[in-house]
Parts: C-alpha cells; sequence; structure tokens
C-alpha cells in the first residue's frame, strides 16, 4: 500500500504561501511545491494535483512526506538526488582530472567549470569523451568543487576559534568535584507527528499492522542538560527556545539539579539565546544576579558545536527515542524522561579523548602563524 501524508496548514502558512505563489519570485520547483501544499491542505487527491500541476504523482507523495517529517520550509526546498551512476573513470584516469582541477584555469577563465573541465579531458585524451555531468560526480565524491566558494567554514587560521577550543578542552580536564560540577547544555527541534489509525495488535502469525497515514502535529524543542562526570543527564521539553525558555532552564539548574554546589561549570554553544545578559531580561536584578554568580560560562567555538558533549547525548537520544512518530508534547515530554532515567541508572557517560595536545597537532591549521 502506497503511504499517504496528511498536510495541515496553519493559517499563517496558508497566508504565507498564498503570498509565495502569487508573487512569482521565487525559483518555478519551489512556487510547484506551494501550489501542492495548499491544494493538498484543500484536501486534493494526489491524482487530481498531479492533473491540475502537472506533476508525478511521486512528486506529490515526496512533499507530503517532507511536510510532515521534516516540516513546513524544508519541504519547499528541492532535494539533491542520491542515485549513484557507474563511473567511466578509473582510479589513475581520477586522479589525473584531480590534478587538472587544482591547477590553474587557462588563460581568459577565471576558474574552471564543469563543461571546461570535461572539454579539457579530452584534450589532454586522459579519455575519448565524457560529460559534465561525470565530471561533477567526481569531483563531489573528492569534495571538489573548483566552481563554489563555501561560507560558513573554519578558517585557515582563527584565533577566536582556537581560544575558545583551547578552554573548553581544558575544562573537560577538569577532576570531578561535587561542588563545581560541569554540565553541558545544547538543544534541539523535534517534528511531532502522529498516525491518523489505531495499529492492529500482533497475532499468531500475523505481525503487527499499522496505516502509512501520518498528520503533522507541530514542533517542541529539547533542552540537554548533560553531566559527564556524574553520568546524569535531564531534557526539558518545551514548546519554544526563546531568552526566557534558556533562563528558565538555568534557574533550574541551580535550584532544582545542583543546588548544593557551589559554582556549576556550564559549556553551551554561541547562540544570541545563551548570553548571561538574558538572565536580566528575564528576571528581576536580584534574581538574576543571585543565579549568574552560580555559573561559570565557557562557549564552544563558533562552527565548534561538536566540542559540546551535550550534542553526543542528543545524538543518542534520537536514535534510542525519537526515531518514531511521536504525536505531542505530553509523550514527548514522558517518553524523553524515562530515556533519560534509564541512561542514568545505567550510569552511562561520554569518554572524552580529544585534548589540547591533540588539537595543536591534528588542527594546527588553525592556530596563527607566529613570526619569532
Amino acid at each position: 500500500m502506497a503511504k499517504k501524508y496528511v498536510v495541515t496548514l496553519t493559517v499563517d502558512e496558508q497566508e504565507t504561501l498564498a503570498k509565495l505563489v502569487s508573487s512569482g519570485t521565487e525559483k518555478a520547483r519551489k512556487l510547484t511545491h506551494a501550489r501542492i501544499l495548499l491544494k493538498a491542505n484543500q484536501g486534493w487527491q494526489d491524482a487530481e494535483i498531479c492533473k491540475a500541476l502537472d506533476v508525478s504523482i511521486p512528486t506529490v507523495e515526496r512533499i507530503r512526506k517532507r511536510f510532515v517529517f521534516e516540516g513546513y520550509e524544508a519541504s519547499l526546498k528541492p532535494r539533491r538526488s542520491k542515485r549513484q551512476y557507474n563511473r567511466k573513470l578509473d582510479g589513475e584516469q581520477e586522479a589525473q582530472v584531480i590534478t587538472l582541477v587544482c591547477s590553474l584555469p587557462p588563460e581568459g577563465y577565471a576558474r574552471w567549470s564543469l563543461r571546461l573541465l570535461a572539454d579539457r579531458v579530452v584534450q589532454l585524451k586522459i579519455v575519448e569523451a565524457i560529460s559534465h555531468e561525470t565530471i561533477r560526480q567526481l569531483l563531489d565524491d573528492n569534495e571538489l568543487k573548483p566552481w563554489r566558494k563555501e561560507e560558513w567554514c573554519i578558517p585557515a587560521a582563527n584565533a577566536e576559534f582556537v581560544y575558545h577550543m583551547e578552554d573548553v578542552l581544558d575544562v573537560y580536564k577538569r577532576f570531578a568535584d561535587p561542588k563545581r560540577p560541569l554540565v553541558c547544555f545544547d538543544e534541539s527541534p523535534e517534528q511531532l507527528v502522529s498516525e491518523t489509525r489505531q495499529a492492529l495488535p500482533m497475532e499468531a502469525g500475523k505481525p503487527e499492522r499499522y496505516d502509512h497515514e501520518y498528520r503533522r502535529e507541530g514542533v517542541a524543542n529539547l533542552f540537554m542538560f548533560f553531566a559527564p562526570l556524574q553520568n546524569w543527564r535531564f531534557v526539558k521539553v518545551t514548546e519554544r527556545r526563546t531568552k526566557a525558555d534558556w533562563a528558565d532552564c538555568m534557574r533550574d539548574l541551580v535550584d532544582i539539579h545542583f543546588p548544593q554546589a557551589e559554582k556549576i561549570v556550564v559549556v553551551q554553544d554561541q547562540l544570541n539565546t545563551h548570553s548571561p545578559a538574558c538572565l536580566y531580561e528575564v528576571f528581576a536584578p536580584v534574581e538574576a544576579k543571585r543565579i549568574l554568580d552560580r555559573l561559570e560560562f565557557h562557549s564552544t567555538p563558533k562552527h565548534g558545536s561538536w566540542l559540546n558533549m551535550a550534542e553526543i547525548e542528543l545524538s543518542v537520544l534520537n536514535r534510542q527515542c525519537l526515531n518514531r512518530c511521536i504525536p505531542s508534547k505530553a509523550l514527548l515530554t514522558h517518553e524523553t524522561q524515562t530515556w533519560a532515567s534509564q541512561r542514568n541508572d545505567k550510569q552511562a557517560t561520554v569518554n572524552w579523548q580529544f585534548t589540547t595536545d591533540d588539537a595543536r597537532i591534528k588542527l594546527k591549521r588553525l592556530y596563527p602563524s607566529i613570526d619569532a
């Protein structure tokens, strides 16, 4: 049976899509996706949508599925194909093409393009004939894209990145101290999805049977508290991830989770909502100062959130607990708390091995060059 996914748009989403379609300034594919969502929301069947918009049924099904599992915005964006093709080049020929890519472009050109590379490969008699698509796949597999510029990547030498990285790594080297517990803090959105029909229970000779229809139920947010040296974690579920939500988490950390600690060492990302100043926006000055005096903040570098051990716990949570349909915030809260309690009972933790000495060897390129 083909899977069926129910599209239910909010009033704001319907108005946004209607304006998007009427403007006509976006790419044709994005406008088509918007029209599919609008008609699906109105109860149109897939066959009717295909006939009206001149698209295929798999396209409509794919947009419905992405809306349910990935959300409204993701369903408007195209997804790159993961189809695999047989390669025309052997290892030696691929090496010759890569060497060509790393060379300077010919005179009269600012950079290599796919078609220019394909023409030059034929001229050099590496192969008799080759398409620019084959060149693209080769460069993609080897992470070579001479026609593109990457943004939001780690610079070759970045003192700011190095400072925050070594600061966090030094914190991870500290010995366990009940009076100064280390807590890694992070957050993650979670899509709420429900099944529209009750599953049929398992019977003798028959597995459990469920219907292939799902409904989007909104979005929740997960705040992860993780103390690796205490083998403890806690997940707080909220509707949003505002400054007020972060401030409430910090107060819970001080008053509920570690009330006997003299100072709580917090490792977190550099988000605009993760600022000590937020405490003064949410609480009275006396209360904000009281909470702040109990906290010691250390921020991971920008584009270096992998240094936050709470991300590892969120990954485990997604694999063990959230890889299924969860329809409501209440159920999400119950399931995540049960998962955290069981993992705490097992004394599970993270065995962090990456040190400052390792960073100075493996990430040497990130350190600024100091002339003697």
